[in-house]
């Protein structure tokens, strides 16, 4: 088995967790999400703790149950806690501002651009040039980033566009004459 599927998940108090067959439910305080697990892994609940057993007749078992206690992971940390990402809009004239359920972004282009906010996801700007994207999926959350720094990546000779606030950019040197 993989040495990440071996390490049981703790199940912080607040959160519920059950199992139908290979139907994970997990509810918490910030809401609850549901996973189908594949037949080559088997998940059990004892003490607090969520531990995976796999299957040996599958052929990519080990492989699963190391993405399986991942996803499982996430799961749980998005219920209790939830995942934030956060974008900086460098650029003169660069800007964004939430009105409604749509993310509104000016980013040097002749039209503004509109991001409608997914129900599931929370989007606020303390800033005109900050982004804050919150939810309690992980891979919606990231997705949602990654679409929105699609509008405008850095660009390495100013180093303007969006970027992540933790992101750093390599500049290139100009040309010369």
């Amino acid at each position: 088995m993989s040495r990440v599927a071996k390490n049981p998940i703790n199940i912080p108090a607040g959160v519920d967790v059950s199992v139908n067959n290979q139907h994970v439910k997990i509810k918490g305080p910030k809401g609850s999400m549901e996973h189908e697990m594949s037949n080559a892994v088997s998940m059990k609940i004892e003490d607090n703790s969520i531990s995976f057993e796999i299957h040996e007749n599958f052929a990519n078992a080990k492989a699963l149950a190391g993405t399986t206690r991942a996803l499982v992971n996430n799961m749980v940390t998005g219920v209790n806690q939830g995942f934030e990402k956060k974008l900086t809009l460098i650029g003169v004239g660069y800007r964004a501002q939430v009105q409604g359920k749509a993310l509104n972004l000016t980013l040097g282009y002749s039209h503004p651009i509109v991001f409608p906010i997914p129900d599931e996801l929370q989007i606020e700007t303390p800033s005109q040039t900050e982004v804050i994207i919150r939810g309690s999926d992980k891979q919606m959350v990231g997705q949602a980033a990654a679409n929105i720094r699609a509008y405008r990546p850095p660009e390495p000779y100013k180093g303007k566009g969006v970027r992540y606030t933790d992101e750093h950019v390599v500049r290139k040197e100009a040309k010369k004459k």
